[in-house]
């Protein structure tokens, strides 16, 4: 006798089908782990409580509702306002819903039974949020394992499932975030097929804007036409972050697009377009930077710098296997950066000796890369017992940890010219002795260039999820068909 088919999430046309298996395999990994746990006894039960809808303000303004991610990862739920139990012995889960007023139907939609939402996420039993105390005291479990931990990434505490009558329960709010943390560091074969298909549809998306970019348009115009891409072929609501759309000076702000300067410039001719974005599909992340001139030819200039980086990402991709440590990943990048810089002209002197006064990190000041998952920048990358390196570049690298097969992370070396960094460089003694200030002059104003895949670690390497034209060659041959619809890229990278 074969088991019924598992029910999907599907947004219909060419969208990705995700089965309920892949959250049921999670919850299958986070029990397994929890048994091995120091701590955790028979009869103990895992207690997630889902995002809520919020408000803006003070009205009565929805925000657009995006499901809390250590919730998503174990049940895949799109409702807000719910809660999860996971029974460790068993494997069993409880769904709760709330229990909607009547008004629901009249202004939101039909009101559907318990019945409904058991089938369509496939867990064992489905109850109300107001029964939460009852149901979870028959039988009362021996110890409630609820979520609280620090996201190393964010420094940010994630929330603590709480309900009224949880005072009658004996709970434990340690046990339960480095277990569930280790399973999501690590994909399952089923999350690396939505991880690949939001990298697929955001590839995409960037090429499109490689070939609709042109001089006079606004930054925000590609912000737009990135989304619309990513929702009306890709069904993605979100994406991951928020849109970089930087171009000229603006692609030397590591996080430009926020609220004090939001993808706002006149795009002008002769600038270099760095634009980091990506769509999330199921609350699954991608996160992709491509440069390039906004005029489809590169200058020598922003060659030079171009190839620079596109040679330390390659350089750290080829590198890259199950047991390195991430931190020497880095280390390589910067040493490939300060090379290319010295043939440049921009530096000069030993390449050794700027590595002890940490020059990388004037050109690049962020990390290398981080792991990508339900979240852009996915939890477990400083796990307890493994430190910050309080160094330039380094300090603010999103993971310290060894490279492990199945994490997916980011590579994304940049080298931008920001003014601060520069004239703080230039006061330093120590670093300024490197620094051709004739030749650096002709870079204020530059901007900056950031090449950024993401990548499956595999037991002999990687699996490059990103498909975008990369070589110099590529993008201007790229960019030159921008009257014929454009396909799959065949690069020239192979890894």
């Amino acid at each position: 006798m074969t088991a019924a088919p598992q029910p999907v999430y599907w947004l219909g046309n060419d969208t990705l089908r995700v089965s309920a298996a892949l959250f049921a395999e999670n919850r299958r990994r986070l029990c397994e782990g929890l048994k091995d746990k120091d701590g955790v006894v028979p009869q103990s039960l895992v207690l997630l409580q889902g995002g809520e809808q919020k408000q803006r303000h003070c009205t009565d303004t929805d925000l657009l509702f995006r499901q809390e991610s250590f919730f998503h990862w174990a049940f895949g739920i799109t409702e807000p306002d719910c809660y999860g139990a996971i029974d460790v012995d068993s494997g069993k889960s409880v769904l709760f819903v709330p229990k909607l007023p009547e008004s629901y139907a009249t202004w939101m939609g039909e009101i559907f039974p318990k019945e409904h939402f058991k089938e369509k996420y496939a867990v064992d039993e489905v109850q109300y949020t107001c029964d939460i105390a009852d149901v979870l005291s028959n039988p009362r479990p021996a110890l409630l394992l609820t979520l609280r931990g620090q996201n190393t990434d964010s420094g940010s505490i994630c929330r603590e499932a709480s309900f009224e009558g949880i005072s009658r329960f004996q709970v434990n709010n340690t046990l339960l975030h480095p277990v569930i943390v280790e399973c999501r560091l690590l994909k399952t074969d089923m999350e690396l097929e939505v991880l690949r298909y939001t990298n697929r549809i955001s590839s995409e998306a960037h090429k499109m804007i490689m070939k609709s970019v042109k001089p006079g348009q606004k930054e925000y115009e590609m912000e737009s036409l990135f989304q619309h891409y990513c929702y009306t072929k890709g069904g993605m609501r979100h994406t991951s972050y928020t849109c970089i759309c930087g171009t000229g000076n603006n692609s030397s702000i590591l996080h430009y697009g926020h609220a004090g300067a939001p993808n706002e410039k006149t795009i002008t001719d002769g600038d270099m377009c760095l634009f980091d974005m990506g769509g999330e599909y199921y609350c699954y992340s991608s996160d992709i930077t491509c440069s390039f001139p906004a005029n489809g030819k590169f200058t020598p200039d922003q060659r030079a710098i171009y190839e620079a980086v596109l040679k330390s990402s390659r350089t750290v991709m080829a590198a890259i296997k199950p047991g390195v440590k991430w931190t020497d990943m880095h280390r390589m990048a910067d040493r490939v950066h300060l090379e290319e810089l010295v043939k440049i002209g921009i530096l000069t002197g030993s390449v050794e000796d700027m590595l002890k006064v940490h020059m990388g990190s004037v050109f690049m000041p962020h990390g290398l890369g981080h792991l990508l998952g339900i979240d852009v920048h996915d939890v477990g990358g400083y796990p307890e017992g493994v430190e910050r390196i309080n160094e330039p570049g380094l300090k603010s690298l999103r993971m310290g940890r060894l490279v492990r097969e199945r994490m997916v992370l980011t590579v994304e070396p940049g080298i931008y010219f920001i003014n601060h960094l520069l004239d703080q460089a230039l006061d330093n003694p120590a670093q300024s002795c490197f620094l051709n200030n004739r030749v650096l002059a002709r870079f204020r104003g530059f901007g900056g260039v950031r090449i950024e895949d993401d990548i499956a670690v595999t037991a002999g390497g990687v699996e490059l999820l990103t498909c975008v034209p990369r070589s110099v060659e590529e993008i201007e041959a790229f960019m030159a068909d921008s009257g014929k619809p454009f396909g799959p890229v065949v690069t020239s990278d192979k890894l």
